[in-house]
């Protein structure tokens, strides 16, 4: 998306912009983390763009402050007028046929409550809107958020239970799940749909929304790769160090020990390579990982990413693995770091052509949002979703292609 002040391109190529700094509205609650999570699929070229009204810039803004408090005002809000006011979306999920659900989120400005709106749209392969709904809510209520799995989306649940998980097809069709509070055993194609409060895994075979079955009480992180094992981080109430757990099918198969003086921070596990960022006090040193499934671990404290200039504490870390086994390391907001190679021992920084809120994985391709941390009217310099299949090499900000037809735009009843 596009707003004043950013830099226009011509038809068919990309303006690759300098970073610089998000807009953000002092006092205002953040914007969600934006996740990318992915079944395993084909690329899709997907993006957003806007422009701004026409006439002067002041009365450009002007309109868009009005427009923007007439959607989230509105009881029934239409997901375009929301998409347009929202901007960048909040986050992107991935199903294994290539297709993308975004959604969106338009605050209330000015407070921290008072009315809202979201909406989502599922776009597929072909770029194509498919499928798109939108909701009036409240400011202070939680914004829905879905995982990509295989032949759609499941929505999150946001208590300390299974309940409010449900499934969206790739047509933008729902369907229930069964949820259950009997452990299942992880195996080969399981997903984590959350973590830690409450744990929970999605069975896509039978659609069953379940806690993994043998997790430590004491876990307080997992990853669940798509081998099936479950990586966990065990804190102990005494002064043994902590130590990460794998297991598969309820069945412990190793554990080790992170090494003094850390604690254990972020897990993140994927293809017999998993990594956990090592905290001393509130800042992250470096990272514990293995590369062949847990026979063996070790630590990077340096490798080229200055850990001491990571400023915004452990809760803002960024740790993600791509399918080639790179590890992507950073801060939301902030500067990021890809490894050179699946050994993970020496990271090069990325350059990026907009200062991201966040930044995540799907596959080996990197999606990267450009958004304000806060509600707010205007849009901050490069807004919207950029795209990299190279490693961060080249940027591209995809256009929305529009519906395959109006007929075939679905506005699902939820």
């Amino acid at each position: 998306m596009t707003g004043p002040g950013s830099a226009t391109a011509e038809p068919g190529r990309p303006v690759i912009t300098p970073p610089t700094p998000a807009t953000a509205v002092p006092g205002k609650p953040r914007r969600p983390t934006v996740r990318v999570v992915a079944a395993v699929s084909a690329a899709l070229v997907l993006a957003l763009a806007a422009c701004g009204p026409s006439g002067s810039e002041e009365r450009g803004a002007g309109d868009r402050e009005a427009r923007y408090r007439r959607v989230v005002e509105d009881p029934h809000p239409r997901p375009a007028d929301v998409i347009e006011a929202a901007g960048a979306p909040t986050a992107v999920a991935r199903a294994d046929d290539g297709s993308l659900l975004l959604t969106f989120d338009a605050g209330n400005v000015e407070d921290d409550e008072g009315p809202a709106a979201s909406a989502w749209r599922i776009v597929g392969p072909d770029g194509r809107t498919v499928a798109e709904h939108a909701e009036h809510g409240d400011a202070e209520a939680v914004r829905a958020e879905f995982k990509g799995v295989p032949g759609g989306f499941v929505r999150v649940p946001t208590g300390e239970s299974a309940d409010g998980a449900y499934v969206l097809d790739v047509h933008g069709r729902r369907h229930a799940v069964d949820s259950t509070d009997t452990p299942l055993r992880t195996r080969p194609g399981d997903i984590l749909l959350a973590e830690p409060e409450p744990t929970l895994v999605y069975r896509p075979a039978t659609r069953t929304v379940a806690p993994p079955a043998g997790v430590p009480d004491d876990a307080v992180r997992l990853a669940v790769d798509e081998r099936g094992t479950a990586w966990s981080l065990e804190q102990s109430l005494t002064e043994a160090p902590d130590r990460v757990v794998r297991q598969r099918d309820g069945r412990t198969l190793g554990s080790t020990a992170v090494p003094r003086p850390y604690a254990g921070g972020v897990l993140t596990a994927r293809g017999g390579t998993a990594a956990l960022s090592l905290r001393q006090g509130d800042d992250v040193r470096g990272l514990l990982v293995t590369t062949d499934a847990g026979g063996h671990w070790r630590t990077v404290l340096g490798g080229g990413v200055p850990w001491r200039e990571l400023k915004r504490g452990p809760e803002f870390l960024v740790l993600e693995l791509l399918a080639n086994g790179r590890l992507l390391v950073g801060e939301e907001g902030g500067r990021h770091w890809l490894a050179d190679d699946r050994t993970n021992g020496a990271f090069h920084e990325l350059r990026t052509p907009a200062t991201f809120t966040s930044l995540a994985v799907a596959g080996t391709t990197l999606y990267g949002i450009a958004d304000a941390t806060t509600a707010t009217y205007g849009l901050v310099k490069g807004e919207g979703l950029w795209i990299s299949r190279d490693g961060g090499g080249e940027w591209r900000r995809h256009e929305h292609h529009g519906p395959r037809s109006p007929a075939e735009v679905a506005e699902p009843s939820m």
